[in-house]
C-alpha cells in the first residue's frame, strides 16, 4: 500500500483543534514554569529553613521522575484524594511544575551572579531585604535568564505530546484520532510533525524577539 496524502486536507479540522490544544497548553504551562521558577528560586535562596527544606524536596521529586509518571500522578493519582482535576488542567500543572524546576536552576544561578554591590546599594538606601529582592535583583536576574529558558520551552512544546496520555486532545492524540479512521500514519504522523515545526518556528521568532527587546532596554 503506497503513501495518500490526499486524506490528510479532509481531518485538517482535527489537526488545526489539536494544534489549538498544543499551543494552549504550551503558553498556560510556560507560564507556570517561568513564574513557579522565579518561586521556586526565591525560596531556594532565601526562605527560611522550613519552607526551603520542603520546597527543595518538592524539586527534587519533579527533577528525578519520569514525566509521564508525574502526569500520571496528577491526574489519576489526586482524584483517590478527593483532587478531581480536568485533563488539560493537569497537564498544565504537570508540564508547568516540570519545567519550573529547570527554570528555578537558572533563576538562582542568574541570582548569584547579580554583583552583590548591587544588593548593598540598595539596602543602603532603606530598601528592605524583600524590596531589595523584589525589586533591584529578581527583575535583573529575569532578564539575564530568558534567553536559556527559551531553550526549555522549546522542549516544553515536544513534551507537550505526552498530555495526549491523559486524554487530552492536542496535537498527537488528533493524529492519533484520524490514524484510526483512516489506517494512514505514516502521512498523518508526518503532517503532525509538520505541525509542530510550524509551532515551533513561531515559538523560536517570538523568543528571538524577547531576546532582541530585553538586550535594547539594558
Amino acid at each position: 500500500m503506497g503513501l495518500d496524502f490526499s486524506v490528510v486536507p479532509s481531518y485538517f479540522g482535527v489537526l488545526l483543534q489539536g494544534m489549538g490544544w498544543t499551543v494552549a497548553i504550551t503558553i498556560g504551562a510556560g507560564l507556570l514554569s517561568f513564574f513557579g521558577g522565579i518561586v521556586f528560586a526565591v525560596a531556594a535562596l532565601y526562605a527560611p529553613w522550613v519552607i526551603r527544606l520542603p520546597m527543595r524536596s518538592f524539586a527534587f521529586l519533579f527533577m528525578g521522575t519520569p514525566l509521564l509518571l508525574q502526569l500520571f500522578l496528577i491526574y489519576f493519582g489526586l482524584i483517590q484524594v478527593g483532587i478531581d482535576l480536568p485533563a488539560f488542567v493537569a497537564g498544565v500543572i504537570g508540564l508547568g511544575l516540570h519545567f519550573a524546576v529547570y527554570n528555578s536552576e537558572l533563576i538562582q544561578a542568574s541570582i548569584l551572579a547579580v554583583d552583590k554591590g548591587q544588593y548593598e546599594g540598595a539596602r543602603t538606601l532603606g530598601l528592605s531585604r524583600g524590596q531589595t529582592v523584589r525589586r533591584i535583583i529578581i527583575p535583573q536576574a529575569v532578564r539575564a535568564v530568558i534567553p536559556p529558558m527559551g531553550n526549555n520551552m522549546i522542549a516544553l512544546l515536544k513534551d507537550s505530546a505526552l498530555v495526549s496520555v491523559i486524554g487530552v486532545m492536542e496535537l498527537t492524540l488528533a493524529a492519533q484520532q484520524a490514524i484510526s479512521r483512516t489506517y494512514r500514519p505514516f502521512e498523518f504522523y508526518l503532517a503532525a510533525a509538520f505541525c509542530y515545526y510550524i509551532i515551533n518556528l513561531a515559538l523560536e521568532a517570538g523568543l528571538r524577539r524577547l531576546e532582541r527587546r530585553i538586550a535594547a532596554s539594558r
